[in-house]
């Protein structure tokens, strides 16, 4: 049977829950009242489910209860909320009804805006849950933001997505999918964001939380997500918070030495600004959802090899749905007021200057850059073949199609930043940039990778020919090989001249 698509208020969800009388906890919420436990209050019923409401708000109370922390509104603090309030559950109650009750605790740790209303309003929330009587506990944790102006509204923000989360971990926690869709029902992403998300213990097994995230771009609950070298996912205003970022984007399907050179190159360059020196540095290796989907569908173990490949290299990854490198950088800005660097080929250079990406702004080319560069952002250009560089932008299909090399360079000279050529009509505006240092050269590249393409080597992947080999970073190559990614074929088939 087709299944309902109704969305339930959240008061039928909240009283759903108290009718269940197998469903027993503890409710403990910090920094915006008891918005969570209010609901199931109103919606009746609340003694069958609510074994214990606690708002530890002064910050003594806080620390004897649960320990001291760094910071009040973290993900550690909501851990060790989680820890104590689920033992004490399971001290007291566990002889009493622990054979016919799953226990569960609902946590959050929030600030939302204050009264000069100059703070960053977000949270944290778990529930930690058991899904039969007497079992090991799993649990989930996510990160949000509220979108809304006024106190009032994010504290029912968070009474919604609080409920949300409690009723997805008990009734949808077999379906992923509609387990994330439904953690901003009744709300919207324009009233929340959800921008981490994380699922561990026995229910969850067999899901990736890497793929998880994914789901939150895809679904539209956040813009980016974010993964460390060992495939952890990160919350990007803890890892990101006053860092000078460098970030470059790519399909690294799979990650070649040209994009290991070209961030390379860039870092060494970028540590050694003014404005950087003496500053914490994170690198970034950013995927846009576009280049995801390119084929048509999400390939879920496409994603996850090049974020795995990522990872071999130790590099962070992000997926990110910014087509557009402006609203990349407005992003980064969120969390960090330090320099933002990009890395990126000629191609993707000469992509910026591409006036149709802008026609949806009242001030088109001059209104996106101006949001790009309004701060400390600069752009650093890696050189290119001239022969490939032809062949690249003029060829079906490549980042920037369209555009034409009418200039002959001579031979072994590269096209660069200095020497590339935009529309005629945007020359003085590119000519400023370059002048003031908006945009660079990337300097000290190896001459001997230029020639290495991602689609061509995935071409040699697919057809077999081992000549790709030598063109990825040996851990990648071990990688491809030994997990079959990419379409690789064990056997090489025989090559056509030329290939």
């Amino acid at each position: 049977m087709d299944e309902i698509k109704e969305l339930l208020t959240t008061n039928r969800k909240a009283l759903t829950i108290n009718l269940d009388d197998r469903k027993y906890g503890t409710f403990a919420e910090i920094g915006a009242g008891q918005e969570v436990a209010r609901v199931f209050f109103q919606a009746g019923g609340a003694s069958g489910t609510v074994a214990k409401t606690i708002s530890a708000y002064d910050m003594t109370f806080s620390d004897a209860i649960y320990g001291k922390t760094p910071r009040y509104v973290s993900r550690e603090r909501l851990g060790l909320m989680l820890d104590h309030e689920y033992q004490l559950l399971l001290d007291r109650l566990a002889v009493q009804r622990g054979e016919r009750t799953t226990f569960f605790v609902f946590a959050d740790t929030v600030a939302t805006k204050g009264y000069k209303g100059t703070n960053d309003a977000h949270g944290w929330l778990g529930v930690r849950f058991q899904s039969e009587p007497g079992g090991m506990p799993s649990e989930v944790v996510l990160h949000v933001r509220m979108w809304d102006k006024e106190n009032v509204l994010q504290q029912g923000a968070l009474g919604i997505a609080g409920t949300n989360l409690i009723y997805a971990a008990f009734y949808y926690r077999d379906d992923p999918k509609r387990f994330i869709e439904s953690l901003v029902d009744n709300l919207g992403v324009q009233r929340l964001e959800v921008d981490m998300l994380t699922f561990a213990g026995p229910t969850f097994a067999g899901v990736d939380n890497r793929l998880m995230s994914l789901y939150l771009v895809q679904y539209g609950l956040t813009n980016a997500v974010m993964f460390g070298p060992q495939g952890n996912v990160l919350q990007p205003s803890e890892f990101l918070y006053k860092k000078a970022i460098l970030v470059e984007r790519g399909s690294f399907r799979p990650v070649t030495h040209v994009s290991v050179d070209m961030l390379n190159c860039a870092t060494a360059q970028f540590v050694q600004e003014p404005a950087v020196r003496g500053k914490e540095v994170v690198a970034v290796m950013e995927i846009t959802m576009n280049n995801l989907i390119e084929a048509g569908a999400l390939d879920a173990q496409d994603f996850l090899a090049r974020v795995d490949l990522l990872g071999e290299l130790g590099f962070t990854a992000m997926i990110s749905n910014y087509s557009e490198y402006y609203r990349l950088t407005s992003y980064f800005r969120r969390y960090t007021k330090e320099m933002i660097g990009v890395a990126m080929g000629i191609s993707n250079l000469l992509e910026i200057f591409d006036e149709k990406y802008y026609e949806h702004l009242e001030g088109g080319i001059l209104e996106s850059f101006g949001r790009m560069f309004k701060s400390a952002v600069k752009l650093y250009a890696y050189p290119m073949r001239p022969e490939v560089c032809e062949r690249r932008l003029t060829g079906a299909g490549s980042a920037a199609a369209g555009h034409t090399i009418d200039y002959v360079l001579p031979a072994g000279v590269l096209i660069t930043a200095k020497n590339v050529h935009v529309a005629d009509h945007l020359r003085n505006l590119y000519a400023h940039l370059l002048e003031n240092h908006y945009i660079d050269c990337i300097v000290g590249f190896d001459r001997d990778v230029l020639g290495i393409f991602s689609r061509d080597v995935l071409r040699r992947i697919k057809a077999g020919n081992a000549s790709w080999e030598p063109m990825v970073p040996a851990p990648v190559a071990a990688t491809i090989k030994r997990r079959r990614l990419f379409g690789y074929a064990e056997k090489p088939l025989p090559v056509a001249a030329g290939t």
